[in-house]
């Protein structure tokens, strides 16, 4: 007997080594602190530790420490639009958004997003390692920006991923997933849609204009990506916007707010106010007479955070003055201390993979690598007249002039962060050219003007005459295109663009290019649509190569040379002209983007070219289906070339003779697939009754019945495409 009891505690103390640290029964002070309690037991104890003042200082971005509950600081304003950004540590820096959203690829999207939470939880656990617990560092991130790019003239069009909601929705959601991650208890890191809603410029009355959109227009464009982020994706946060709807400030907005988002969607989650956007009820809405009644109804439309560390504070007074109850005070800080707790924030390392995840994760070769992948999937060929593209890399000299030929701001644009090293397309090319090719570089011409003591351009005529090949590489720049900036140019205004034209000083100089009787390549740097109809004319190549990040140079070399054969498609229409363009500042959809736009465009969304050929054929669509059911669509699709490619698979439907304002098409599917030369495969889409339903005059989803065309190809559908068979398409029945 006392041999086995000697045994039993042998084994008991061995365990206790063995065993990790957070999992042997220790005493904990306060309830909250037990990781092994409900995250809803633990949140409520912690709540109800604090005091009033306690309470309203955590509703701030930049939450302070409670010393006597060891509650850490935490600052809720983080950025990773496309890779960890604005941190003092170098990180991965991927294609921008509108350049990620031209991938038309849900994987890519999905494991950059997964590889940014890496990055971004090595950063936030050596930060807490050292007590940093600064701006830029937590790992609640403000992003994806899942706003409907409406209008090519707004400037932070750039952040989203285009024009289109279902694209939107589907490219947001795989963001979502991949930031978020898939353990059963912890977040990898917190995503944040935003700027919910109805947000899309003019950047300089953003913070007191008002919009008010039909019903259908808002359940039909703006409204659909947030709900499949909110419904779908369960993203951690959503961020109300600057500007008002029907007379109340967005996050105020009984009907945003309250009705739909916490209501209808169910949501759960923290809502976080743009940043100084409460202020903007007060100073600009002019919707309240205070700080203090501008910081109760933000909260009482639930927004637990303000950005800005100002107007909350008077929150304090509100609860003194009976404008609010301090349990109106507790749901909000229940919500964004189980956000915390759902990161692991308050658990032990070891109990938290994430929390493991090492420095040397940041620009991993991993993550490189990706970053170089996406950038090369994210360049759009508009134009190759008699195969100018791939140039050979066997030139004896070639001339690279253009202000965004050198540019490492450019490549980069904006919310991003700096990465170790980057390439810009002059070094990539020469890299890739070697010794062998003689490189002319010069910057030509500045983005809107004329570079001071260019003479009538004597000296580079001189140094192009005997180039085999022209490459100008110009467009615009997140200096000139951003968030509320201070610009003074020619075609810019406050961040955003007053004409979509092409600067002319740009077209000048290739118009002159253009007598040469070289090749001439106009490589395009842009976050938004360009108006380029001389060019479309006349210049025999055209290549939009977006803000690529940090592989952007590299990835442009291996397109223009034959090492990676394009397959971007347009996230957004390329508008001929500024008359294509109704009235910025009217929210309404009619005549805007392809989904209403009754004009010619100039490239269309969903265009973009390969060096190979693509043939569609075998389309498999029901004569007809029952209202209420789901079914399946599928085409072949061949490679005609003589080239290995990538072809972007699209579907769209269109509503024949519909009584509602239904779209002229929608897209309601894609796919992005890998073909050899000769190869067929063959791509199916499932098309459910949200994807066969149209949006009433109400704002209600109904599937009606009726004839709809079914439409599938590289691109939208013409009577171009369908001789040549890049796109078929047959009637379906709903009955």
């Amino acid at each position: 007997m006392k041999k086995n009891f000697f045994a039993i505690a042998a084994i008991a103390v061995l365990s206790l080594f063995l065993l990790p640290s957070w999992s042997v029964k220790k005493h904990f002070q306060y309830p909250f602190q037990n990781p092994d309690l409900p995250i809803e037991t633990r949140v409520n104890d912690l709540v109800s530790q604090l005091t009033l003042e306690e309470k309203v200082y955590q509703m701030l971005n930049a939450a302070p420490a409670i010393p006597r509950l060891q509650v850490p600081a935490y600052n809720w304003w983080n950025e990773c639009l496309h890779g960890v950004a604005r941190t003092p540590f170098k990180t991965t820096v991927y294609p921008q958004a509108i350049a990620m959203a031209a991938t038309f690829d849900t994987n890519s999207l999905h494991q950059m997003a997964d590889f940014t939470a890496e990055e971004g939880r090595a950063i936030n656990n050596e930060s807490t390692r050292t007590g940093n617990t600064g701006i830029y560092l937590g790992l609640t991130y403000w992003t994806p920006n899942i706003n409907i790019f409406r209008d090519p003239r707004w400037g932070r069009g750039q952040e989203t991923y285009g024009e289109d909601p279902y694209l939107t929705g589907t490219l947001g959601k795989a963001f979502v997933s991949g930031l978020q991650g898939n353990d059963p208890k912890y977040l990898k890191a917190a995503a944040c849609a935003k700027h919910y809603a109805i947000h899309s410029g003019p950047e300089p009355s953003r913070h007191e204009f008002d919009v008010n959109v039909s019903d259908h227009d808002l359940w039909d464009t703006y409204l659909p990506a947030f709900r499949e982020l909110v419904v779908n994706a369960k993203v951690a946060g959503v961020m109300c916007a600057y500007n008002a709807f029907k007379g109340q400030p967005c996050c105020g907005s009984d009907m945003l707010m309250n009705n739909i988002l916490r209501n209808e969607w169910n949501f759960k989650g923290y809502v976080t106010s743009d940043c100084g956007a409460i202020d903007d009820f007060y100073e600009h809405h002019k919707t309240s007479a205070d700080a203090e009644n501008a910081a109760t109804d933000a909260v009482l439309h639930g927004t637990d955070v303000e950005c800005g560390n100002v107007t909350y504070k008077s929150l304090i007074k509100a609860v003194q003055d009976g404008k609010l109850t301090e349990e109106q005070i507790n749901i909000s800080l229940k919500r964004l201390f189980t956000i915390r707790f759902r990161l692991g924030l308050f658990d032990p390392k070891e109990q938290v993979q994430f929390a493991q995840i090492p420095l040397s994760v940041l620009e991993s070769p991993e993550h490189q690598e990706h970053a170089l992948k996406m950038a090369h999937q994210s360049i759009v060929l508009l134009k190759n007249e008699k195969q100018t593209l791939p140039l050979s890399k066997k030139l004896r000299k070639i001339a690279v002039l253009g202000p965004n030929a050198d540019d490492s701001i450019t490549v980069l644009g904006n919310y991003n962060g700096h990465p170790s090293k980057l390439s810009t397309p002059l070094q990539a090319i020469k890299e890739k050219l070697g010794s062998g090719t003689e490189v002319f570089y010069d910057k030509a011409v500045d983005f809107t003007s004329a570079l001071a003591g260019k003479q009538d351009l004597k000296a580079i005529a001189d140094e192009v005459k005997d180039a085999d090949a022209i490459i100008f590489v110009g467009g615009i720049s997140p200096k000139l295109e951003g968030e509320e900036m201070k610009v003074n140019q020619p075609g810019f205004n406050g961040g955003d663009r007053t004409s979509i034209a092409l600067p002319e000083v740009q077209t000048n100089l290739l118009k002159w290019l253009k007598t040469t009787d070289k090749p001439v390549v106009f490589v395009m740097m842009t976050g938004s649509a360009l108006a380029i109809p001389w060019e479309a004319e006349n210049i025999p190549a055209i290549v939009n190569a977006w803000y690529g990040g940090q592989a952007s140079g590299t990835a442009l070399a291996d397109v223009l040379f034959g090492d990676y054969n394009p397959a971007g498609r347009l996230p957004v229409t390329f508008y001929k002209s500024d008359e294509d363009l109704p009235s910025f500042t009217d929210y309404s959809m009619n005549n805007r983007t392809y989904r209403y736009f009754k004009g010619q465009p100039l490239y269309a969304f969903g265009y973009g070219l390969s060096y190979t050929t693509f043939k569609y054929s075998e389309l498999q669509v029901p004569y007809q289906i029952p209202v209420g059911k789901n079914t399946i669509v599928s085409v072949k699709v061949t490679n005609t070339g003589k080239m290995d490619g990538e072809e972007v698979v699209q579907l769209y439907l269109s509503h024949l003779k519909s009584t509602t304002d239904a779209p002229i098409r929608a897209l309601k599917g894609f796919k992005r697939i890998f073909l050899k030369a000769g190869e067929s495969k063959n791509v199916s889409f499932t098309l459910t009754i949200p994807d066969l339903s149209l949006v009433d005059e109400q704002g209600t989803l109904k599937e009606l019945p009726g004839s709809v065309l079914v439409s599938i190809g590289g691109s939208q559908p013409d009577a171009k495409t369908q001789v040549s068979k890049k796109t078929v398409g047959r009637v379906m029945r709903v009955i």
